[in-house]
């Protein structure tokens, strides 16, 4: 599997994650339309922190640290909220869909 972002074929693992980040707007463009979600400003700042966690830690929070840590910066989330944003688990979804490698273990950290 691959997606064509920017007119490049990116690679991904068997379950479409990207081998390599790709932090454009285009790669999350593809990546999400691929897995059917209408991004809306909500997701866009669930991508922000896992990409901002990517780049400080070089992997992604699993759901319980998404959640205790995007919850300290933005008032009301619970699992309900990102589950409703990314369906298929938070953690992992949201990190293909922001354009990160295949999360560790279960999920990140």
């Amino acid at each position: 599997m691959s997606y064509i972002i920017n007119g490049v074929e990116l690679e991904t693992d068997a379950e479409g994650y990207l081998l390599e980040p790709d932090y454009s707007t285009e790669a999350v463009q593809v990546i999400a339309a691929a897995d059917g979600i209408a991004l809306t400003d909500e997701h866009w700042a669930v991508i922000g922190y896992m990409r901002d966690q990517y780049r400080e830690h070089g992997h992604t929070p699993n759901f319980r640290n998404l959640l205790k840590g995007f919850g300290e910066i933005r008032e009301g989330v619970d699992s309900k909220y990102l589950y409703d944003l990314f369906p298929l688990g938070p953690a992992k979804q949201a990190a293909k869909v922001a354009g990160l490698p295949q999360p560790l273990g279960k999920g990140g950290y």
